[in-house]
């Protein structure tokens, strides 16, 4: 079977033939752009205005589709990451770093990339914001800053809504910085408390005189069920663009749904009822975000991939496992984020069928 059947299939079936090599990662634009757009027109049902996270994608190309869709910018989760896309033409104009910037190094940075666009970081203590308003009180522009607030995803933030408050203080009276707003990554389920904490700390706020423009939460679990609540004016999903196995037992996608697959090729079949390909954790990750097995087999069902080492990945079936060495597998990974930052370029199936190989510009950029 060709590559361009396998692709126009919808998947259905198991063995796939490419003109690539594998281990590979082979996403498929019309999807992707497919689920950029279906979420631009909820972000726009509900009053959002839609800031996605490029973690999961890591590619200027798919930024630049978003913005086109109508997200008013982008979110990063590191500098690097940053840097890395806003170096691509056309430049991305508004960042927003969901991340507490922390050391001299980061912060000379962090002023260059303000320079070139609109930024905004986070906070969640008097300590970040002492270092943000050191570097930027003698820059032309003030540094837009958001409260991180812990609402029950129990990673950073602030704890309470009165500490809000008075680290939204610090930060309109910091040298050098500029009140924005209030930020927040829920838990899956969450949105109920989160809109409670932020209603709470944004009246406080108020309160003192602070305007508070903008109030952000994300989370591609809960992308569905995002609205504005009377509290919410953006949010910030990032799996959804590819969507992954994770996403599909939540039941926020479905298969059609996934964008984003490994090709894989059998390398090994020592008994019926096993074989090994070579994509292990390298390639699909380890992570299991409380599923059963490694990743979900396109067209097969009846096979789980149970385990993995560095460079090989298991297949079993309780009946015969019907591969031979050299079958081409795709599988539906776990967690699509870090399969992302696992290769240095995506192989891109178009919706004419042409494929591309996009560099995946800010893979490893972790500082």
């Amino acid at each position: 079977m060709s590559l361009l059947h396998f692709l126009s299939s919808g998947f259905s079936e198991t063995i796939v033939t490419d003109p690539f090599d594998t281990p590979a990662v082979l996403v498929d634009l019309a999807v992707a752009e497919n689920n950029i757009r279906r979420f631009q027109a909820h972000a726009a049902a509900e009053g959002l205005a839609a800031r996605p996270h490029v973690k999961t994608h890591k590619l200027p190309q798919l930024a630049r589709a978003q913005i086109e869709a109508g997200a008013v910018g982008i979110t990063c989760q590191k500098i690097g990451e940053a840097e890395a896309l806003v170096a691509a033409e056309p430049v991305i104009a508004d960042v927003l770093l969901t991340y507490n910037i922390v050391g001299a190094a980061k912060l000379e940075r962090l002023k260059a990339l303000a320079r070139r666009v609109r930024l905004s970081v986070v906070a969640d203590s008097a300590a970040v914001v002492k270092g943000l308003s050191r570097a930027f009180a003698g820059e032309e522009r003030a540094l837009g800053v958001l409260v991180e607030c812990d609402t029950g995803g129990q990673r950073c933030g602030v704890q309470t809504p009165e500490a809000a408050r008075d680290l939204a203080q610090a930060i309109a009276a910091a040298p050098g910085l500029a009140f924005r707003g209030l930020m927040t990554y829920p838990a899956a389920g969450g949105a109920g408390a989160a809109a409670e904490f932020l209603r709470a700390a944004k009246a406080l706020i108020e309160a003192e005189g602070i305007a508070v423009p903008v109030v952000t939460s994300g989370g591609t679990p809960d992308i569905w069920r995002s609205a504005a609540d009377g509290i919410l004016t953006e949010y910030r999903p990032g799996t959804y663009v590819y969507n992954d196995r994770s996403l599909i037992a939540r039941g926020v996608a479905t298969e059609a749904d996934c964008a984003l697959s490994v090709i894989a090729t059998v390398v090994s079949v020592p008994t019926p009822h096993r074989a090994l390909i070579d994509a292990g954790s390298k390639v699909l990750t380890s992570d299991l975000l409380g599923l059963s097995g490694y990743g979900l087999v396109r067209g097969r069902p009846d096979i789980a991939i149970d385990q993995l080492s560095e460079e090989h990945g298991r297949l079993v079936s309780e009946g015969p496992i019907r591969l031979e060495v050299g079958d081409r597998v795709s599988i539906v990974p776990n967690h699509v984020c870090v399969v992302t930052n696992m290769v240095d370029a995506v192989h891109v199936r178009r919706a004419d069928g042409s494929l591309e190989l996009w560099p995946v510009v800010a893979r490893g950029k972790v500082l």
